[in-house]
């Protein structure tokens, strides 16, 4: 199941988000709450017995809020199609996906713990120091806490922040929790994920290098934006790509810009499989004497080569400009695409 917020392309400025929902990877997407009204209507025991059904449905904060787990949709879903629902354009619960513009699937996460991942990633960062990598990244699931006051949605815009001439992305998968979790050992605390979508770490190169030199950080370097969607894909949807006792399915993960006058590069290409933690490990760390909150988002880090740092001079050859667009895409999950803007004048 494909979880989105989405409003129609020429919705007057400010018009709220609405909770969408699709069964399938490239099916129709369906306005929950216009479904969740018609069940309600056709059996009025469903409200009785079953919480989805007894107030609108808005966004996803919104339903972790009240203690539900994404995964419950799926009874919009099957109800819909148990009813007889099928695509009709003169069915007002079936949303045009051509006429939709799609926002950020978390729009208030609690917190953003950003993990550290892929070795190939870490290997590049410490032989940039001449160094090793230490032998505690093979033991510990390392993250940092990011800012969440800047999440940015599908086609938001991104500028490099005051100051900075290097701006880079970071080809994360991202993830979000929609139950309490507290001490909870890896093969449980995987069970809290209500699903996974593409995240886009951006970074400002210098202004990191500079925080690194004082040990402390990541700060200004990242907290300027990071960007999630399109949307929220359920843990089922992938199972079948992941092997018995790996880390995380076998699915291909991408990065191209497209440059205002020239063609769109390649600029990373990895795969999931390759994180040396599942996200069930780097839940098990984040939760260790602490309460994990529903709603609070996990990036994976930076899969290997997934950066400008990385592949830079051997594809694009200079750091994101204003014109750019970046497009991050992972198999099955999804494309997030972000334009590269000026700075906006305060």
């Amino acid at each position: 199941m494909r979880i989105g917020h989405v409003r129609e392309r020429h919705a007057p400025a400010g018009a709220p988000w609405r909770l969408a929902i699709s069964a399938e990877r490239e099916g129709p997407w369906l306005d929950a709450d216009v479904v969740r009204r018609r069940l309600a209507v056709a059996d009025p025991r469903r409200a009785h017995n079953s919480m989805l059904f007894r107030q609108p449905l808005s966004t996803t904060d919104e339903l972790i809020g009240r203690g539900l787990r994404l995964a419950a949709l799926g009874e919009l879903v099957d109800g819909f199609g148990a009813a007889g629902g099928v695509p009709d354009d003169d069915d007002d619960a079936v949303l045009d996906e051509a006429d939709l513009v799609f926002g950020a699937p978390v729009l208030r996460p609690p917190a953003f713990r950003d993990f550290y991942v892929f070795e190939r990633h870490v290997a590049s960062m410490w032989e940039r120091r001449g160094q090793a990598i230490p032998e505690a990244w093979y033991r510990l699931p390392i993250f940092y806490f990011s800012n969440t006051s800047e999440i940015r949605g599908p086609r938001d815009p991104v500028w490099a922040p005051r100051g900075s001439v290097e701006l880079d992305f970071e080809l994360e998968v991202g993830a979000v929790v929609d139950t309490p979790l507290f001490d909870t050992p890896a093969g449980r605390a995987e069970e809290g994920i209500g699903g996974y979508f593409v995240l886009a770490d951006w970074s400002a190169r210098d202004l990191q290098r500079d925080e690194g030199a004082v040990r402390l950080g990541p700060a200004k370097g990242k907290d300027f934006a990071t960007s999630i969607g399109p949307w929220i894909v359920t843990p089922d949807e992938l199972a079948s790509a992941r092997a018995a006792g790996a880390t995380g399915p076998d699915l291909v993960m991408t990065a191209t810009v497209t440059t205002a006058d020239g063609p769109a590069v390649e600029v990373a290409r990895g795969t999931w499989a390759s994180a040396h933690y599942a996200f069930g490990q780097m839940l098990e760390r984040a939760s260790a004497d602490v309460h994990v909150r529903p709603g609070e988002i996990l990036g994976s880090g930076t899969v290997g080569g997934g950066s400008l740092l990385e592949s830079r001079e051997e594809t694009l050859g200079r750091w994101l400009q204003p014109g750019d667009t970046v497009t991050l895409a992972i198999e099955r999950v999804g494309e997030l695409v972000t334009p590269i803007v000026e700075r906006p004048s305060r």
